[in-house]
C-alpha cells in the first residue's frame, strides 16, 4: 500500500492511496481532509450568538432553543449527506470498476459498473469559473452503437484532485483496462 500526498483544485491537501491487490485488481482512494474543529466550532458559535442577540431582543427563550436544534440538525445532515472523507476506485479487470464514496458519518454510498459497458477511463476538462478544471470519467459504451457512448461517470466529485492525481489514477485503470483488452483480443 502506498499513499501519496497530492492536492484538490482548491489547493487542501488530500492523499492518493494505492492498493494493488492483483495484477488486475487496483484500488484507489483519494483522502479528504477531515472536518476541522475550529470550523465547526466558529459556524457553531456564530449561529448561538446570533441566537442570544435575538433573544436579548426578543426576550423569547424559544430562539435559542430553536438555534441549538437547527445547529444539531444541519451538522447531523452535513456530516451525513455533504461531507464526504474519503473517495475510491475498485478496479477489477475481469468483473468491472466500483466506486465508493465514505461520508463523514460512517455512511458510505457505493456504485458497480460491469467492465462489459466500460469503454474508457479519461481526463476530461471543463472551464469553471475562469479557469481549468480537470476530471476523471468512465465512458459507458452504448448497447445499440459500439462505437458509441452513453454516459459519462464522472470520479472523485468531492476531492477534485488536481491533474497530477488524476494522471496517478488514469495510469492505473488504463494499465487494467490494456490488460483486459489484451486477454480479450488473445481468446
Amino acid at each position: 500500500m502506498e499513499e501519496r500526498p497530492y492536492r484538490s483544485a482548491s489547493g487542501a491537501p488530500i492523499a492518493l492511496r494505492r492498493r494493488q491487490h492483483s495484477a488486475s485488481c487496483r484500488e484507489l482512494a483519494v483522502r479528504c481532509p477531515r472536518l476541522q474543529l475550529r470550523s465547526l466550532s466558529a459556524v457553531t458559535s456564530a449561529v448561538w450568538l446570533a441566537a442570544y442577540a435575538l433573544f436579548v431582543l426578543s426576550e423569547n427563550s424559544m430562539v435559542l432553543s430553536a438555534a441549538i436544534f437547527i445547529t444539531l440538525i444541519g451538522l447531523i445532515i452535513y456530516l451525513h449527506f455533504v461531507k464526504i472523507d474519503q473517495e475510491s476506485l475498485l478496479v477489477i479487470g475481469s468483473l468491472g470498476i466500483q466506486v465508493t464514496s465514505s461520508y463523514a458519518s460512517g455512511k458510505e454510498s457505493t456504485t458497480f459498473i460491469e467492465m462489459g459497458q466500460v469503454k474508457d477511463v479519461v481526463i476530461n476538462e471543463a472551464i469553471h469559473m475562469q479557469k481549468v478544471v480537470y476530471y476523471l470519467c468512465i465512458l459507458l459504451q452504448d448497447p445499440g452503437d459500439p462505437q458509441g457512448i452513453s454516459e459519462v461517470v464522472p470520479l472523485f466529485q468531492s476531492s477534485k484532485p488536481r491533474l497530477d492525481c488524476l494522471i496517478e489514477v488514469y495510469k492505473s485503470c488504463q494499465e487494467i483496462l490494456e490488460q483486459r483488452k489484451t486477454a480479450l483480443q488473445s481468446s
